[in-house]
């Protein structure tokens, strides 16, 4: 399906999108972002937790909504947030406010440390109200033990009755999705990685699009 883009694979409409889950989850706000500015349409990133700073963009700190207007007359895509050490986190304006300014907001409203599954604890996922949700799950953290795949891996277990030695197979990532009726199944870079995305798809009640994001590819939406 290398002829369908990633906004049309998940779905992304005007508005605000929040990705959350596990690893990729900066990876694909660059990447829907790059899309929709090729489109013609401006966009704002940011974060309702914490994101590592861009470098290969504006990025508007301690800003007015008159400063992200003049930025955006200028650039397709801008990063807003507040400076914390390396990072940056949640703007000092409201997301919803930013959606004023640009048609599409993305914002990373999760953390994961990099691994590519992930239980939410009490006070996770940081979605902003209204959001279309993704929840990125990675294909590498399926057939391994929860101990090494999984964030927060003691409440993954707990939540699936089992002990963090336990291997996670398809039917564990879909169960642990807690948030949204979309997933990106990322990282099926193998045909068996494939395959396990379409195990997934059959446990889930939503949207999953099997893909490559590294290799920007779609490989198949399942409904």
């Amino acid at each position: 399906m290398n002829d369908i883009s990633f906004t049309e694979a998940l779905g992304i409409v005007p508005g605000i999108t929040a990705i959350i889950g596990g690893g990729g989850k900066t990876s694909l706000m660059n990447r829907l972002a790059a899309e929709l500015s090729a489109a013609g349409s401006r966009v704002i990133i940011c974060t309702s937790t914490h994101i590592w700073r861009p470098t290969d963009l504006p990025v508007l700190e301690n800003a007015a909504e008159a400063d992200i207007a003049a930025a955006l007359m200028e650039h397709s895509v801008v990063c807003v947030g507040e400076r914390e050490g390396e990072k940056l986190i949640a703007p000092k304006l409201p997301i919803a406010r930013l959606n004023g300014l640009a048609p599409y907001v993305i914002a990373e409203a999760d953390g994961s440390k990099g691994l590519p599954l992930k239980a939410h604890d009490k006070n996770e996922p940081v979605i902003p109200p209204g959001s279309k949700v993704i929840y990125v799950v990675g294909a590498d953290g399926i057939g391994k033990p929860i101990a090494e795949s999984a964030h927060r891996p003691e409440l993954y277990a707990r939540r699936l009755g089992a002990d963090v030695g336990h291997v996670v197979t398809p039917k564990d990532a879909a169960t642990m999705v807690d948030y949204g009726d979309t997933v990106l199944f990322n990282k099926a870079d193998r045909p068996e990685d494939v395959e396990n995305g379409r195990a997934f798809a059959k446990a889930f009640h939503g949207r999953t699009v099997i893909a490559a994001l590294k290799q920007g590819r779609v490989i198949e939406v399942i409904n």
